[in-house]
This record gives structure tokens, C-alpha cells and sequence, in this order.
């Protein structure tokens, strides 16, 4: 298994490689191989041009979790800190994965999996930031919000044209902070769950007028 991970990461690798020079539709599976020091019997069972595609998402999902995050930090800051270094990771192939991405909105059998893709991206950008809890709302919905937040974050990547991330932390700390708001909307509404988990002490439910009952 490892071996066939590691055929996939040089496969991928190879093939945003090519795909920085030529659209990702017309690359061979030969050619990906060649580029990758690989040979064509290397991705027999393995990999095709397809797989590879869908390869992408987990691929960069792992520099979520390359590097550790401080726990005092607010949740929202956690997560833009794991979510900018995908991001970061993803800009040495910025040309290729422009190509993949065009490629992969005009291909329905993707566009029917990249729903799954994103939520899978969420997940691991949660359990990077250690929010992989119910805590401040049910887990299924943290996912949903933050796979928005993926999705719209990387629409700004993509329109980068100076290199600094401008845009991208722009839309990353906008969506984030709406997603917080939302989260705090269904927290007060449904009075199930809250960031603060601890329980209400005896002075806390005391009578608002300070009343003691003397």
C-alpha cells in the first residue's frame, strides 16, 4: 500500500507538471510516467489520468497537518493557519492544477465526486486545528460550513496574480468569519451546543437582581 501511495504522489506530481504546459485533457498516462521516472507498468492497477485527478484534494490535505497549531489560538485563527498552508503548498503547481481544475468542472464523473472531496478536505482541516469535536455545533455541520470555506477560498486562489496571497487570505478570513457566524446563529438557536462547554456554576444562576432569598 505504501508503495502504491508513493506511485500516486509521483504520478500526481508529474502530471501537474505537464499539465503547467499543456491542458490536462490531452495528457497520456505514458507521458505522466515518463515525467515521473516511472514506467507505464508502475500505474498498471494502480493509477490512471483519472485517479490522479481525484488524487489531488488528499494530496494537499496532508500539508494541513505538516505543522502543529497553538491551542490557546481561537478556533477561527486555528483553521486559517492549517487552510493557508494547503493553499501553500498547493502554489508550486498553481499552472497545473489551474489546468486540473477547468478540466475537472467540465468532467461530470468529478463534479459528482467533488462533493465528497471537499467534505473529506473539511474534515482533515478540522482534526489539523484540533476541532474535530461537537463543540460549538454538531461535527457534520462544522464540516459542511468549512468545505464552503475550502471551496470559496480556493475560487480567490485562483484569480492570485502577485503572489502574496492578498486575495486568498481575504477570502479565507471573510468565509471563515461568516462560517463562525453561522455556527454562533445555530448555537443560540437550537441551545444545544456552545464553544464554552463548562457548566454553569451556582453563582452564574443566582437571580439577576443579586436576590438571595434573606
Amino acid at each position: 500500500m505504501a508503495r502504491n501511495a508513493s506511485i500516486i504522489d509521483q504520478g500526481l506530481r508529474a502530471a501537474l507538471e505537464l499539465a503547467a504546459e499543456k491542458p490536462w485533457a490531452s495528457l497520456t498516462l505514458g507521458e505522466i510516467a515518463l515525467r515521473a521516472d516511472l514506467t507505464l507498468n508502475d500505474f498498471h492497477g494502480i493509477a490512471t489520468r483519472e485517479t490522479l485527478a481525484d488524487a489531488v484534494d488528499a494530496h494537499f490535505d496532508r500539508a494541513m497537518s505538516a505543522e502543529g497549531v497553538a491551542s490557546d489560538d481561537l478556533p477561527r485563527e486555528r483553521l486559517f493557519e492549517v487552510i493557508m498552508l494547503r493553499f501553500e503548498a498547493m502554489e508550486e503547481f498553481r499552472d497545473g492544477l489551474k489546468s486540473l481544475f477547468s478540466y475537472r468542472e467540465t468532467a461530470p464523473d468529478h463534479l459528482v465526486r467533488l462533493p465528497a472531496a471537499r467534505a473529506a478536505s473539511a474534515r482533515w482541516a478540522l482534526a489539523s486545528a484540533g476541532l474535530d469535536d461537537d463543540s460549538g455545533g454538531p461535527l457534520s455541520l462544522k464540516v459542511l460550513a468549512i468545505a464552503f470555506v475550502i471551496a470559496r477560498t480556493e475560487r480567490a486562489w485562483r484569480k492570485e496574480t502577485s503572489g502574496d496571497f492578498a486575495l486568498t487570505m481575504a477570502a479565507l478570513d471573510k468565509s471563515l468569519r461568516a462560517a463562525e457566524a453561522r455556527m454562533g446563529w445555530l448555537s443560540r438557536f437550537s441551545g444545544r451546543f456552545t464553544s464554552n462547554t463548562a457548566k454553569p456554576t451556582q453563582e452564574n444562576d443566582a437571580p439577576e437582581n443579586g436576590a438571595t432569598g434573606e
